[in-house]
């Protein structure tokens, strides 16, 4: 049995071996933009999955959009947008930046306060991105 980590890293190897020189003439002729279909392909079996109550057709749609995902990340690291790392790592800091009630102060806030916290985060988020850009 695989720990989850081991199967990311399996996931990443077969996406790269597939865009790399021998792999896949599919996949490696793709696009950032020409993933844009597929991924609403795979996002409308994903939601009738999830409608479905099928947990094995579940994890299969969501196998398929991490697939994609994974996909365009690859694409975006080959053209020196942003590594793959970058798309795990920003997420994971945001996270924790947005759960500071888990991370942080570690205390129970209500589903209003939660809310809240969340819009002020946010918010804080774009008024930093808006000022790093002037």
């Amino acid at each position: 049995m695989w720990d989850t980590s081991q199967a990311c890293h399996e996931l990443l190897a077969i996406t790269r071996r597939l865009r790399n020189e021998g792999g896949c003439p599919w996949d490696r002729q793709q696009t950032i933009a020409s993933m844009a279909r597929y991924l609403k392909s795979e996002h409308e079996e994903l939601l009738a999955a999830i409608v479905s109550g099928d947990s094995a057709n579940l994890c299969e749609e969501l196998g398929d959009v991490m697939f994609v995902l994974l996909l365009i990340a690859q694409i975006a690291e080959e053209e020196h947008l942003f590594a793959v790392d970058d798309v795990f790592r920003g997420i994971a800091e945001k996270l924790r930046r947005r759960h500071p009630h888990v991370f942080a102060q570690r205390r129970e806030l209500s589903m209003e306060e939660l809310d809240e916290q969340w819009r002020r985060i946010k918010a804080e988020e774009k008024a930093a991105a808006g000022a790093s850009k002037l």
